[in-house]
């Protein structure tokens, strides 16, 4: 074959192929399951895309362009703001008080613990900021296209989970609200039908108002959800210190901050382990959101929105709502001689007292902020997680919204009242599931800032060839092994202590036991250390850099996306026909191709 033979235009292969895609349509029949399919279709496109690209785009995948990037730097202020004023962060404080410290040796370990949570939501954040991707498809650069689903159904998983204990633990405010209302001893009005011993019709109700009451919010896109923080924000310091300020009056301005302090005196290394512990409550309790901290940073609307505000907004204020929370308590012991380590149950109390107006209005509103609260939380580290992690399973007929959906109607169905009273170890096991989430985020970051230096290539990430992708590792199955290996290492030195923890008479070694003090630590570090060695030895095919440890080159960019669909389909386009062409002249001229094709995929 000659070279004149061998030339073969990039408009006759154009005409070609789609002179047999017209052909095929023409003559093709569909089903009434494939109209009813395409009837549910959330992306359509008119290229014929195969089962595997199928799996990788959508709307809700695709990296935010500049008219959707609508949060400021005030809008991450406002969010943490909201997002400190909920029952957990309230109750955060119990941990190191619990296990023998002082109130201010507790307070303490919650400025160290939330501002290492702080530094590393900036880290994971940073990546969505400037290349404007969620959590699923950053994920991708690191596990590989498909092996990142590995790592997004577990976080699948935990937000179903998460929404479902969340919701039902919004019940106590909605049943405070009622009772401020109706009566106090208005549970007692209702009948019981249900014949359940965990939960009551009273009970159910409650959860059920609150449920539906999410749906709304639920719908909103991200990037619109920003409002919801921002209200939230306004009304969260009047709660707060009306709370505040209503219990220590009632205390006649005298508390007891001594008898937060449980357990007999501690030795200096009991002490110790003790800080470590509480510090470790503060970051599991952020676990979540440190992973899915890319799914808000995406609509930052400059490079650093999502920095400053988010590093001192964190410690800052989650700090000062767990200081709150244990001059509430201390005040509440002052006049009950009782530990409510839950703000609920103190409002509670303060309700039953003597139900006056005042009473009944002020437990009525600050439940009311209560209920907001817990909304906030449930919307934004538990649903939306929830819908952008469905989008990256099934994005041809998912997006965030009906992912959203999903996890509410799953949620109901996985009756949360009998996971919350069996047994206080199912919640220590969703918090021990930090764990786990360590490792991802750990392998992130380590892919991100040592290995690739800032550097993602966006159209890579949304192709499934492992001639066109770097993505892919070379392998059709799309797998980083050594992520894989890096993430297993990160779990094993946590995992007896695990099992101790939510086991029952499981007997662990201490030193198991004192390695899973220091769990998400232990696990971020181990992952983030074994993911650098071995791309240092093996390195990863078309890094940025030959050798991750020495190279000081720094290639983070600021991505432009606004047109990121249409190059997309062209770079796909492209690299199809560089394959038909391939196909048709051998693989010994494919040299030659890319030459002729050269300034085009330069251009993108």
């Amino acid at each position: 074959m000659n070279s004149q033979e061998k030339e073969v235009s990039r408009t006759e292969v154009l005409q070609r192929t789609g002179s047999s895609d017209n052909s095929t349509g023409a003559e093709y029949q569909t089903s009434k399951w494939q109209k009813f399919l395409e009837l549910i279709e959330v992306h359509k496109t008119s290229r014929k895309e195969t089962i595997m690209e199928t799996f990788l785009y959508n709307q809700d995948l695709r990296p935010v362009e500049s008219a959707r990037r609508k949060w400021s730097w005030f809008n991450f202020v406002y969010f943490w703001i909201a997002d400190c004023f909920n029952i957990n962060t309230w109750q955060v404080a119990a941990t190191g008080l619990q296990l023998g410290l002082s109130w201010w040796e507790t307070w303490l370990t919650v400025w160290i613990g939330y501002a290492i949570v702080g530094i590393l939501v900036v880290l994971t954040a940073r990546i969505g900021t400037m290349y404007h991707c969620s959590f699923p498809i950053t994920a991708r650069a690191s596990f590989g296209i498909f092996f990142s689903l590995w790592p997004v159904i577990n976080r699948v998983v935990m937000a179903i989970v998460w929404y479902s204990v969340q919701t039902w633990i919004a019940m106590t405010p909605i049943s405070l609200m009622l009772k401020s209302i109706f009566g106090y001893d208005l549970p007692d009005r209702i009948p019981n039908h249900i014949n359940s011993p965990n939960a009551t019709t009273y009970q159910f109700m409650c959860f059920f108002i609150f449920w539906v009451c999410q749906l709304p919010f639920v719908y909103v896109h991200p990037h619109q959800v920003r409002h919801l923080f921002t209200v939230k924000a306004a009304l969260v310091p009047f709660a707060a210190f009306g709370f505040l300020i209503w219990a220590l009056c009632k205390s006649n301005g005298k508390i007891a901050l001594e008898s937060l302090v449980e357990g007999p005196p501690l030795t200096s290394s009991e002490r110790g382990w003790a800080w470590m512990q509480s510090i470790m409550a503060c970051i599991a309790n952020f676990a979540t959101l440190i992973v899915n901290a890319p799914d808000f940073s995406r609509f930052s609307k400059t490079k650093v929105s999502a920095t400053w505000s988010q590093g001192i907004s964190i410690p800052f204020f989650f700090s000062l709502t767990s200081l709150i929370g244990i001059i509430v308590t201390a005040s509440a012991y002052k006049i009950y001689q009782v530990n409510y380590w839950s703000p609920l149950d103190v409002l509670d109390r303060f309700l039953g007292d003597g139900f006056t107006r005042g009473e009944r209005a002020g437990a009525f509103l600050i439940s009311f902020v209560f209920a907001v609260a817990q909304l906030g939380t449930n919307i934004s580290a538990n649903s939306l997680s929830a819908g952008t992690d469905m989008t990256a399973l099934l994005p041809k007929f998912i997006n965030i919204r009906r992912g959203g959906f999903i996890c509410a109607g799953l949620a109901l169905c996985i009756c949360p009242w009998n996971l919350m009273s069996s047994s206080n170890k199912f919640t220590m096991a969703l918090s021990a599931y930090a764990i786990f989430l360590s490792c991802i985020a750990a392998v992130m970051c380590a892919d991100y800032y040592v290995v690739r230096r800032g550097q993602y290539n966006l159209f890579h990430l949304y192709s499934s060839d492992p001639k066109v992708s770097d993505y892919m590792y070379g392998s059709r199955f799309g797998i980083n092994w050594r992520a894989l290996v890096a993430y297993l290492a990160g779990i094993v030195p946590n995992m007896p202590g695990f099992v101790g923890a939510v086991g029952d008479n499981i007997h662990v070694p201490v030193g198991a036991t004192r390695v899973y003090y220091l769990n998400y630590l232990v696990g971020y570090s181990v992952s983030f250390v074994v993911y650098v060695i071995l791309c240092y030895f093996f390195p990863v095919p078309n890094a940025p850099v030959r050798n991750c440890l020495k190279g000081k080159d720094w290639l983070e960019t600021f991505a432009e996306v606004d047109f990121f669909e249409e190059e997309r389909e062209g770079f796909l386009q492209d690299n199809n026909i560089l394959s038909i062409v391939s196909s048709q002249l051998g693989a010994g001229d494919n040299d030659e191709i890319l030459s002729a094709f050269e300034p085009r995929i330069d251009s993108k």
